[in-house]
C-alpha cells in the first residue's frame, strides 16, 4: 500500500513543497501505523516552512498534528489495537502524509464525542491554552487577559478556555466580521482593527489598571503594545509572530516588576509525561466544546494553497488538510 507525503524541499515559499507517493513501511518496535483522516496546520508549519525554525536535514517533511485510524501495530505495542481512534501532536513533526509511522506512547484515543476533524483541529492548541492557563501562568477566576488574534485557531480556543476559568476576556480582532466569532466564543470585549489604540482600550477597560496576563502571538510590533497593556506585576506572554520578526525590546519597558515570557508547547511536549498531561487535558477540554472552528478544508496535495490562505489573515480558525 502506497502513501501520499509532502516534501519540503527546502526553506522557503510554497514552491518548495512537492508531493509524493511512497510504499507504506511496517511500524517498529513500540509504534504504531495511523492512517490519517485530519491533518492540522498552525502557523508552527509556516515558522518551519520559512526555515525560521529550520528542520535538521532537507528534504524534509513538516507539521505537527493529525488524527486518524490505527492501521497496524508494531511489536511491543499493547495499549492500541486496529481500527482504534486516535491523535497526537507536538514532536517529532512529520504529519504532513496520509500515513505515519509513530511511538505509541505519543498517540491519545479519542473518544466517541471527538471526531477525527475537531482533533486535529484542536490538539495542539488546546495543549497550548492548557500550558498557558496552568503552567505559564495560573489563571483564576476575576482574573482580566487580553488574547490577540481571539478569532484565530488558537486565539478562539484561549478565549473558550480562559471563559471556563472565569476570567474576563479582553480580545482583539482584525474585523467585524472576526469580532463575531470571538465573541461567540465568550469574549467579553473586543478591540476591533489592526489600527485600533490596542493599550488605551486595554487601559479603558481595566480602569487604567491593565491585564493581569496578556498573550501575544503576532509578534513584530505589536509585543510592545502587549507589554504596556499589562499591570504591574502582571506577565506578557509572546506566543508567536505571524506579523513578523519581534525587534529587541527594552528591559526598562518591565517596570514595575512586569514579566515577559516566552514559552514553547514543543519542548513542553518533549517531555512525554507532560505531553500526555496536555494532550489529555486537551481532549477533555473538546468534549466539553473547547474547541476550534474549521474554517477551511484543504486536499492534502493542495497544501500550498492551505498555506497560502493561513498567511493571508482571512481566516477565522483552523485550516485542515484531509488525505
Amino acid at each position: 500500500m502506497t502513501e501520499q507525503i509532502v516534501w519540503l524541499s527546502a526553506p522557503g515559499d510554497v514552491t518548495q513543497f512537492h508531493v509524493e507517493q511512497h510504499d507504506c513501511k511496517p511500524p517498529g518496535d513500540g509504534e504504531i501505523k495511523i492512517r490519517h483522516e485530519a491533518i492540522g496546520t498552525n502557523f508552527l508549519d509556516v515558522y518551519h516552512r520559512k526555515g525560521l525554525y529550520p528542520m535538521p536535514s532537507y528534504p524534509s517533511v513538516i507539521g505537527a498534528e493529525a488524527a486518524g485510524i490505527v492501521e497496524d501495530v508494531g511489536a511491543g505495542v499493547s495499549m492500541f489495537r486496529r481500527g482504534d481512534r486516535v491523535a497526537y501532536a507536538g514532536p517529532p513533526v512529520g504529519a504532513y502524509r496520509s500515513a505515519r509511522n509513530i511511538a505509541a506512547e505519543r498517540a491519545i484515543k479519542l473518544p466517541d464525542a471527538v471526531s477525527a476533524k475537531t482533533a486535529a483541529s484542536s490538539l495542539l492548541k488546546g495543549m497550548t491554552a492548557y500550558m498557558l492557563f496552568k503552567k505559564t501562568y495560573d489563571v483564576r477566576g476575576g482574573m482580566q487577559v487580553l488574547i490577540h488574534a481571539a478569532a484565530g485557531g488558537l486565539g478562539s480556543i484561549l478565549v473558550r478556555w480562559a471563559k471556563s476559568l472565569d476570567a474576563t476576556v479582553i480580545g482583539t480582532v482584525g474585523s467585524a466580521e472576526k469580532a463575531v466569532l470571538a465573541a461567540s466564543c465568550g469574549a467579553d470585549h473586543l478591540i476591533v482593527g489592526r489600527d485600533a489604540d490596542v493599550v488605551a482600550e486595554v487601559k479603558r477597560l481595566t480602569n487604567g489598571l491593565g491585564v493581569d496576563v496578556a498573550y501575544d502571538g503576532i509578534g513584530g510590533d505589536t509585543l510592545l503594545k502587549t507589554i504596556r497593556s499589562v499591570r504591574p506585576f502582571g506577565m506578557a506572554v509572546t506566543i508567536g509572530q505571524a506579523a513578523g520578526a519581534i525587534p529587541p525590546v527594552p528591559v526598562e519597558e518591565l517596570r514595575p516588576g512586569k514579566a515577559l515570557c516566552h514559552p514553547s508547547i514543543m519542548a513542553w511536549c518533549a517531555d512525554i509525561a507532560q505531553y500526555r498531561e496536555a494532550a489529555l487535558a486537551a481532549v477533555g477540554a473538546m468534549e466539553t466544546g473547547i474547541v476550534s472552528q474549521i474554517a477551511a478544508e484543504y486536499r492534502l496535495a493542495d497544501v500550498a494553497k492551505a498555506h497560502e490562505e493561513m498567511e493571508s489573515g482571512r481566516s477565522a480558525g483552523s485550516i485542515l488538510l484531509i488525505p
